[in-house]
Order: structure tokens, then C-alpha cells, then sequence
């Protein structure tokens, strides 16, 4: 629920601009990648099930607080924080779901974790959009104690004690070559064109509820139900279609088609006239394109991971989203800032056609 409506938070509650608003995410980007580092070594020494708890527990416990602050500072301090305690999650989290499948089925397996984030999405966004029509703080607080929740849950369900897939502590073996992602030269490339579309992405969390707000003249409610259209969509399509697509074609085809996809979902609100059937349409479009571009993205690194540096591989494709998540926010609001959004429409859609180009770039050297 928070991250939605961030920006809107310090926008309409906090009267901050929307460049202060976008440095905050900036900062919350800044501690998603040490979060990331954090996490991917620790998950690689320590094992994945007790970042993740660990993870949940920290960052619930974080959102509670950063409701509470009051200044801009301690806000921006208390961001960087949860972002670096909640971000460590992640590259655990998908360092799991890799040990628990099996490589015929993994991009499904992705994709049903995105389906339970979606869905999570798309009743947080609705419920989301009512609560902070009325009060914003509550927001920290139901997204503290469902962190807090998931926790426990994972301590039910999953832990070594209860569950004999999950590795124990003693068995979470070390790595062998300390920099072993680093040195992969397609995967760095895979990055850095990762860090291209998410950048592209990151706007519909940041600078596109604003401009549904301030330009489009919606309302907290309306947003919210707009944002949970795109989980809603992918909670209903995205397994089915992951079903007919994976192993017919290299994970990166798919990746550009979705990339296009994006960009023209921002490159829609130049061309049409419009308020809600025009942020519809555009929700509709991105949705398509996270549903192709996604669930084969964590096809490609996992694919390129080994055993034993997992961790590793997967800390860096969450730094590559926490790069982005400096840089779109950022840049981003300040381009809408002091150019207009007409023009951070058109290089978000021309970017995302640079990226499509280089996925394809990249499917024919990795081909084999």
C-alpha cells in the first residue's frame, strides 16, 4: 500500500514538490541496493530462510515508524532504512523459489510468486486508494503488520524445523569464487538493460499517480482502482499465458515484446485525449507488457546461476531494479518538473524502444 502512493503521501498530505517527492524514492532506491548486497552474501552464507524472516520482521516493524516521522530528514533517513531491511528480502526470496522448482517449471514458478504479489497488489491498491482518500498514516501501518504477518506465516510453514526442503543453517554452503556474477559479461549486459526498463517502469509508482492526480484530475480512489487493474489483470492472465509461452522461445523474445509494450503505454498518454478511460487504456497496455517481460526476466538470470553463487545472481538483478528505482524517481520527476510530462512520456517510450533493441541484441549472443 505504501509505495503506491508515496509520492502522493508527501505530495497532498506532506505539501512537499513533486521533486522532493521523487528524491525520497531516490532514497528508497539507495537502500533497496545495499538491501540487495546485503542480502544476496548473507543468503549465500547464512541460507534464505532466515534473510527472509528476518527481512519481514525488520522492514514491518520499519513502515510503522516511518509513518511516525514528522520531518523531511527523518523521513528520508527512516526511508533509506526500511528500503535496505525490506529490499535484503528479495534476493532471498527469489534464491528460494529456485531451490524449490524445478528448471522446466521455474518461470512458472516465478510467475505464481508474482501472481500471490499481485494479487496482494491489487486488494492493497483498491483498499489503498479508500484509506488514503481518508487517512494516509494507516497506510504504514497495515503494510507494518502485514509484513509482520508473512513473517510469522513463514515461520509456520517453512521453516527448517517444519519443513525438510528447507536448508538449515549448517547446510547453507559458501561460495567458491567470490565474484562469480560479476564476471559473467552477458549477465552484466542483462543488467544494465535491466536497469533500462525498470527505470521506464518505476514511473507508473511515481510520477504517474501525480499525473493522474494533478493532470488527469482523478481522485485517491480512482488511482487506487487503476493500479489494481494491473494486478488484478496479471493475477488472472499472466499464469495462463507463462503456461502456453515458456520453452518456445529464448527468454529475451519475450523480454523486448514486453518492453515495447511499456513504452507505448506511456507514449498513449500523449497521443489521447482522456481522464479515466485514458489511464485505464495505458494500465492495460503496461500490464501486457509486465506480464511478457517479467516472469522470463527471472527465467534469464536464474538460468545463468549456479548453486552456489545464487545469492550473488540474484542480489544483482535486485540491484539492477534499485538502481532504476534511484534513477526513474529522480530524474524522472524532475524532467516532469521543469519540462512537462509530454516530454518525459516521449523518452520513456523512446528509451524503452533503445532497451527492446538490446534484449534482442543479447538474445542472439546467448543464444546457445
Amino acid at each position: 500500500m505504501v509505495v503506491p502512493f508515496m509520492t502522493l503521501y508527501l505530495t497532498q498530505s506532506r505539501h512537499y514538490t513533486i521533486g522532493a517527492a521523487g528524491l525520497v524514492m531516490s532514497v528508497f532506491g539507495a537502500g533497496a541496493i545495499c538491501g540487495a548486497l546485503i542480502g544476496g552474501r548473507l543468503t549465500d552464507k547464512i541460507g534464505f530462510y532466515y534473510v527472509q524472516i528476518s527481512a519481514l520482521i525488520c522492514g514491518g516493524i520499519m513502515f510503522i515508524i516511518l509513518g511516525q516521522m514528522q520531518s523531511y530528514t527523518a523521513i528520508c533517513v527512516c526511508t533509506f532504512i526500511l528500503s535496505m531491511m525490506n529490499e535484503a528480502f528479495r534476493p532471498a526470496n527469489a534464491t528460494a523459489i529456485r531451490h524449490y522448482s524445478e528448471g522446466l517449471s521455474r518461470t512458472r514458478s516465478y510467475s505464481l510468486n508474482r501472481l500471490a504479489i499481485n494479487l496482494g497488489w491489487a486488494v492493497g491498491g483498491t483498499i489503498g486508494g479508500f484509506i488514503a482518500a481518508r487517512n494516509y498514516h494507516l497506510l504504514f501501518w497495515i503494510d507494518g503488520i502485514t509484513n509482520l504477518c508473512a513473517a510469522i506465516l513463514l515461520r509456520i510453514v517453512l521453516s527448517p524445523a517444519r519443513n525438510d526442503a528447507t536448508p538449515s543453517r549448517h547446510e547453507a554452503k559458501p561460495r567458491k569464487e567470490k565474484y562469480a556474477a560479476y564476471k559473467d559479461k552477458a549477465y552484466i549486459a542483462f543488467i544494465v538493460l535491466t536497469i533500462l526498463y525498470a527505470y521506464s517502469f518505476f514511473q507508473l509508482f511515481t510520477t504517474i499517480p501525480v499525473f493522474f492526480r494533478e493532470k488527469l484530475h482523478l481522485s485517491e480512489v480512482q488511482i487506487g482502482i487503476i493500479m489494481a487493474v494491473n494486478g488484478a489483470l496479471i493475477a488472472i492472465f499472466e499464469m495462463v499465458l507463462i503456461y502456453k509461452l515458456e520453452g518456445r522461445r529464448n527468454p529475451l523474445y519475450y523480454a523486448a515484446i514486453g518492453t515495447l509494450f511499456v513504452g507505448a503505454s506511456f507514449v498513449i498518454l500523449n497521443v489521447f485525449p482522456g481522464e479515466f478511460w485514458l489511464a485505464i487504456s495505458s494500465m492495460l497496455v503496461v500490464t501486457i507488457g509486465e506480464i511478457f517481460s517479467m516472469p522470463f526476466m527471472n527465467t534469464f538470470w536464474s538460468g545463468r546461476a549456479t548453486h552456489t553463487h545464487t545469492g550473488q545472481y540474484a542480489a544483482l538483478y535486485t540491484i539492477a531494479w534499485s538502481s532504476a528505482q534511484i534513477l526513474g524517481p529522480g530524474t524522472g520527476s524532475q524532467v516532469a518538473e521543469h519540462y512537462g510530462y509530454n516530454t518525459l512520456w516521449w523518452f520513456i517510450g523512446a528509451l524503452c524502444v533503445v532497451t527492446a533493441i538490446g534484449y534482442k541484441w543479447l538474445e542472439r549472443k546467448t543464444r546457445t
